[in-house]
């Protein structure tokens, strides 16, 4: 996209794109603050199809003027299926002379110790062993040159490497996170051999300690670098053909947004992208009704993303799991499960009732979407249990066949079980239930939280359908549901704030360090994230600053991330009080010992954006109960007659109790029995359980 855009913070259309596994959420707001949503079903083969789609829409249905956009934010999963699917680059790895097979050593941990199949734990496919290269080098474990590289043994084995046909090349040293001289000078010989070879250096992608961790993530980055590359140049030259002047923004990992141009060059930062626009989005809905502590769940059509927020703000992983393999990318903690309305109902062996992981996604989609579908799906089990009105889903866009979706769970569960097609809709939402409210028992209870102290915000499409039955089973007594739920990661994409970090290696015990040593290295780490800042056209005014640290105790393998509070008196001592009580809440204990820094981190953020995720409230004219419908709940124990409401025209400070049924364009919202429903002031829909 060309270089020269500089309408990105204007105040016009602010469009939030976000594309999941069954539907492309897209969310426009207008300068006066008026939200419109659309959901598109996703096109699997090509999913950057859904971002041409949502702008012709817009073009077409709304009346908006390419020209009149000012901001475009995209949250993708393309990095994460490129890993899932194994459909990277091709990439070869150069390392250090004797360390070329650490990527497939690893930590020789397993987490199937009672299998007796042993099966490799370490992303080995990344770089196989003939494309894995040793050049002579060496810095040492404190920065300083022993062995001088061998330049002549890098271009061998670059040209090597090129010649066996990798797309990208990964350089990780040892000690190259203290001293990178090495590291730098390789990655200039084979730009300058090979410029049309694209490469990850370690230094650059994760300047830490832990050999195969480092080497790992920089293997994905260069995985991924074609891949992103080339999705994100398309995406650019597509919408600038349309005719959006704004320039491409990219949900990272961390909850943060990046020009597409910035983006790219650590495509491993865009892990887990969607996932971390629901988190966002349901923080600032939750804080919005008034909660600062809360579960947010985002059940799709695939998946069910689960995490916590602690005094309003997301909690943040030093590092996460994908597809089992350890990525040290610092990323919204948000545990993502196979759980959501087109899991697959299933028989075991021994006839026992499974839901997920496997999913029927938008292609072909449940059974009920008519468009040859033939398995029983959440979905499905809703439309039995009245849950879903078959000509009001999406709004009325999609008209379902509730036919279908008896016929399919009559085939697939009821008739082999002996039971009705309602009993056995009603196993499907409980064994999905129970799962899902593992996954919440797992960043809750499991931390120490007691999850009947907070909120549950329910997101996505089939959030609000699950939620009440969720709280109840964990004992929670709210749950939140925002005004546009099906469309909330979209929307979180506008209220994220553009964020850069920067990070460098800092092994010193904290007792040996002096304030102005810190002052250096973060003024260092400023500077870095300034220029970024600067390049994305950041009003100055706009920037907030926040400093961390990686630390451990003297000796310990694993270090806890830590706020350094550099403007107050004595950050030092207020980093020794904060790492012990952030290691007495994660594992349980503390001790007053001797402890040391790892890492050093900046962070700078900058709303550039809406930070409401939601329009002027302003209910439609009519009677919002819109009729009776027969539903069944795991409660209820029988069928019950519940009021049907549309929620467009539900005003301020309407209450009503369950069992009722809340219909919108983007979600539909059960209340169950013994929950009572009402309307804030911002429109939120705010659900209580009975006391």
């Amino acid at each position: 996209m060309a270089g020269h855009r500089s309408k990105a913070y204007e105040h016009g259309y602010e469009v939030g794109v976000d594309i999941g596994g069954t539907f492309t959420d897209v969310v426009c707001r207008n300068p006066q603050g008026e939200l419109s949503l659309v959901k598109i079903p996703t096109t699997r083969a090509d999913p950057s199809a859904g971002v041409l789609h949502a702008v012709d829409h817009m073009v077409r249905a709304w009346g908006i003027a390419p020209a009149e956009i000012t901001r475009f934010v995209h949250g993708t999963t393309v990095a994460t299926n490129a890993v899932l699917e194994r459909k990277g680059a091709k990439i070869g790895l150069i390392t250090t002379l004797g360390f070329k097979d650490v990527l497939e050593i690893g930590r020789q941990s397993r987490h199937n110790v009672y299998s007796v199949m042993l099966t490799p734990e370490t992303p080995a496919f990344l770089a196989p062993g003939a494309l894995r290269r040793e050049v002579t080098e060496r810095i040492s474990a404190s920065g300083e040159v022993l062995v001088a590289l061998d330049e002549a043994a890098v271009r061998r084995e670059a040209a090597a490497l090129a010649a066996e046909g990798v797309q990208a090349i990964a350089i990780s040293f040892l000690f190259s996170f203290l001293n990178p001289v090495h590291e730098r000078r390789a990655a200039a010989i084979v730009r300058e051999a090979h410029p049309d070879l694209m490469i990850s250096i370690s230094s650059e992608v994760d300047p830490a300690f832990r050999e195969y961790e480092r080497t790992c993530i920089t293997a994905f980055d260069a995985y991924l670098k074609p891949v992103i590359e080339r999705y994100l140049t398309a995406m650019e030259d597509d919408l600038e053909r349309r005719g959006v002047g704004a320039p491409l923004q990219i949900m990272l990992s961390r909850g943060g947004v990046a020009c597409s141009r910035i983006a790219r060059r650590s495509p491993v930062r865009m892990f887990l992208s969607g996932p971390a626009a629901g988190v966002i989005g349901g923080r600032v809905a939750g804080k919005a009704a008034g909660a600062h502590d809360m579960i947010t769940i985002d059940i799709g059509g695939t998946s069910a993303d689960i995490a916590l927020v602690h005094d309003g703000k997301p909690l943040i992983a030093a590092e996460g799991v994908l597809d089992g393999y350890a990525v040290r990318v610092p990323m919204v903690d948000v545990n993502a499960i196979g759980a959501g309305g087109g899991s697959i109902a299933w028989l075991d062996g021994a006839q026992s009732l499974r839901v997920g992981p496997h999913s029927a996604g938008s292609e072909p989609g449940p059974s009920c979407y008519g468009r040859g579908g033939s398995e029983a799906t959440v979905t499905d089990a809703s439309i039995v249990l009245g849950y879903i009105d078959p000509a009001y889903f999406a709004g009325g866009t999609m008209q379902l066949v509730p036919e279908l979706a008896r016929t399919a769970i009559e085939r697939r569960i009821a008739g082999p079980l002996g039971m009705s097609v309602e009993q056995a809709a009603l196993g499907i939402h409980r064994v999905v239930n129970a799962t899902m409210a593992a996954g919440m028992r797992f960043v809750s209870v499991k931390r120490g939280i007691d999850p009947r102290r907070l909120s549950l915000v329910a997101l996505g499409g089939g959030g609000p359908v699950h939620a009440t039955a969720l709280a109840s089973e964990l004992g929670m007594r709210q749950v939140i549901v925002p005004r546009h739920p099906g469309v909330l990661s979209a929307a979180g994409l506008l209220a994220a704030p553009v964020e850069h970090q920067a990070a460098i290696a800092f092994n010193a015990p904290v007792t040996a360090v002096a304030r102005e040593d810190l002052v250096r290295a973060y003024a260092e780490l400023d500077a870095r994230c300034d220029a970024l800042m600067q390049s994305e056209r950041v009003p100055r005014d706009r920037i907030e600053r926040h400093y961390l640290a990686d630390v451990c105790y003297i000796g310990q393998s694993y270090h806890l991330e830590v706020a350094m509070a550099m403007h107050s008196d004595a950050p030092l001592e207020r980093l020794t009080h904060d790492f012990y009580q952030a290691h007495d809440r994660i594992y349980g204990h503390s001790a007053a010992g001797s402890i040391q820094f790892v890492n050093l981190r900046a962070v700078h953020q900058a709303s550039v954006g809406s930070a409401d995720v939601a329009s002027i409230y302003a209910p439609g004219a009519g009677d919002p109960l819109k009729g009776l419908r027969t539903i069944l709940t795991a409660v209820s124990r029988g069928p019950v007659q519940a009021r049907v409401y549309e929620r467009a025209r539900i005003g301020a400070g309407m209450r009503f109790d369950g069992p009722a049924i809340v219909e919108q364009s983007d979600t539909t919202t059960v209340v169950d029995c013994g929950w009572s429903a009402a309307v804030d002031g911002g429109g939120n829909l705010i659900l209580s359980a009975a006391h």
